[in-house]
């Protein structure tokens, strides 16, 4: 695999020296300063590809040109918005970026109850609960039909925690759920998100996943003619939230968008996390049927509650068998002849990075570079071990 590691622009707390510490040679980025939809210009992608490759990494993939909603909805002028991401496409092979991460999710991108959940060492992860989910959707957001969405026992139990938070800890919840997340959207309201929201209103899975294909059959092309792959990251939590709907949280999902259109470009970002929060998903299967298709590896673990909840482990615990993993991942890079780039994901806050403020939820340095160094010697062990 090929070591990466996550970088938010000049404006992140993780430079691009503490990458270069960690091990990692390669860099994930995205020109973060570009709104939705918008054409990514040459000199702009230069300007940052310069700057990775000035500390002697390299900008391995982009992570991601984001998909403006009305694409995903289908409406307004989501063609001018296709044809601005092709020219994004052509644009990236002519700097020699060729790989991009991206997703469909509808309105935000993933989603946790808790960003900064307090563990018994200490240190912080996030988190996602379904109870407080069911608080903010019924409560807070006070969204229409939530009641279809939870178990009758979900509900009471979110009926009794609301009654005894605080204004202060309902403000918590609201921010953990519509705060921007780094290089994703801004900071929404309540009254802004309703209106986001509606928009999904008459949108099923069916149209949802009928939105992706149209848009993937009219890039794609574009992609292969330019030597471009592209890796869809699977939907987060992997189970619909607040009415809208998730289309790639499966192994049906996925073989659903390798059949949209047959290509090469037309590609996986096997994320452990998202998936491995469905507890009907076998990882090492799904790595292994969909071996030529997974251009990009998240690698993180996520513990299971019996409720639906779950909150991000260190990488080699939780409920996905890291080492069956690795394995299946070492196996068809032999098979392809290939090194697939791989980033430890959603990393805890310890240490030294738990009195820095202003981090990232799950992208402070010293959790991911625990990651990594545990990813990399489990990868070293079963090389050694199998002869791969």
């Amino acid at each position: 695999m090929q070591e990466t590691f996550r970088w938010f622009g000049v404006n992140d707390q993780v430079q691009l020296s503490d990458i270069k510490q960690a091990g990692a040679t390669g860099v994930v980025t995205a020109l973060h300063h570009i709104s939705n939809g918008e054409v990514w210009e040459v000199e702009e992608i230069m300007k940052v590809k310069s700057v990775i490759e000035n500390t002697g990494l390299k900008w391995s993939f982009i992570e991601s040109i984001p998909i403006h909603e009305n694409i995903k909805l289908r409406t307004g002028d989501y063609l001018q918005r296709i044809e601005n991401y092709k020219q994004s496409i052509k644009n990236i092979a002519k700097c020699g970026v060729k790989n991009v991460c991206y997703n469909f999710m509808p309105v935000l991108d993933w989603t946790r109850t808790q960003l900064f959940w307090e563990l018994n060492d200490g240190s912080t992860a996030l988190r996602f609960d379904k109870v407080e989910m069911a608080v903010f959707e019924k409560y807070i957001m006070e969204r229409d039909g939530v009641e279809k969405d939870y178990t009758p026992e979900i509900l009471e139990q979110a009926k009794t925690k609301f009654s005894k938070m605080t204004s202060e800890e309902k403000q918590a919840l609201e921010d953990s759920i519509l705060k921007g997340l780094p290089g994703t959207v801004d900071d929404l309201t309540i009254p802004v998100f309703k209106e986001m929201i509606a928009q999904y209103k008459n949108i099923s899975h069916i149209d949802l996943k009928a939105n992706l294909s149209f848009f993937l059959n009219e890039i794609i092309p574009v992609a292969e003619e330019n030597g471009v792959k592209m890796a869809i990251h699977p939907d987060d939590p992997p189970f619909d939230i607040m009415g809208l709907p998730r289309i790639i949280k499966s192994e049906e999902d996925l073989d659903d968008l390798v059949n949209f259109i047959d290509s090469p470009s037309n590609g996986i970002t096997f994320c452990t996390g998202s998936l491995g929060a469905n507890p009907d998903n076998d990882l090492p299967k799904m790595i292994e049927k969909f071996a030529d298709r997974i251009h990009f590896l998240h690698l993180r673990n996520v513990k299971r509650e019996p409720n639906g909840s779950f909150y991000e482990d260190n990488h080699l615990d939780g409920s996905s068998d890291m080492f069956e993993i690795v394995k299946s991942i070492l196996k068809i890079e032999k098979e392809r002849g290939v090194s697939i780039p791989m980033r430890p994901d959603h990393g805890h806050q310890m240490l030294s990075d738990l009195k820095t403020k202003s981090n990232y939820a799950g992208y402070s340095a010293i959790g991911r570079l625990r990651g990594l160094a545990e990813l990399r010697g489990l990868n070293l062990g079963i090389s050694k071990s199998l002869s791969l």
